[in-house]
C-alpha cells in the first residue's frame, strides 16, 4: 500500500548554515534505506508557504489567491510517498526519518478510486525542464 509521509513544523539548516552538511547526509541516508527496502516512490521538499497560490472555483469562476488555501500554524514542508507492505513499517520509518526529530511527520494511506486514472506522465516535468 502507498502512503504518503507528510512533513509539518521543520525547519533544517539551509546551504551555508551551521548543520546544513550534516542534515543533508541525514536524509540522503534515510532516502537510500527507503531505496534500499524499495519502497520510495517520490519525495520533495515545498518552497515557503510564501510561494503558494490556492485556486479555487465558485460558480463558474476561479478565483486565485495567493498564499495557502488555509491560516495555520501548521507549515507543511514536504512529503515523501512510500509504498510499504504494512502500517507498521511505513511508521518504522517515519520514525526513522530525521525530520521526525526536527517537527512532525503524517502518515496517511493513499485512497484508490475506481474509474479513476491517476497514470503518470511517461515523462515527469522536472525532466523537462
Amino acid at each position: 500500500m502507498r502512503y504518503m509521509m507528510l512533513i509539518y513544523n521543520c525547519e533544517p539548516p539551509g546551504p551555508g548554515e551551521p548543520g546544513f552538511e550534516e542534515a543533508v547526509a541525514r536524509i540522503n541516508a534515510f532516502a537510500a534505506e527507503c531505496r534500499r527496502r524499495g519502497v520510495l516512490v517520490a519525495a520533495d521538499p515545498l518552497q515557503p508557504e510564501s510561494t503558494a497560490t490556492t485556486v479555487q472555483v465558485k460558480d463558474g469562476r476561479t478565483l486565485i489567491t495567493d498564499g495557502p488555501f488555509a491560516e495555520t500554524h501548521e507549515h507543511l514542508g514536504g512529503y515523501y510517498i512510500l509504498d510499504c507492505d504494512t502500517l507498521d513499517e511505513v511508521l518504522e520509518l517515519a520514525a526513522s526519518c530525521p525530520f521526525a526529530e526536527l517537527g512532525a511527520i503524517e502518515v496517511r494511506p493513499l485512497a484508490t478510486v475506481p474509474g479513476v486514472d491517476h497514470t503518470p506522465s511517461v515523462v515527469p516535468a522536472v525532466a523537462r525542464e
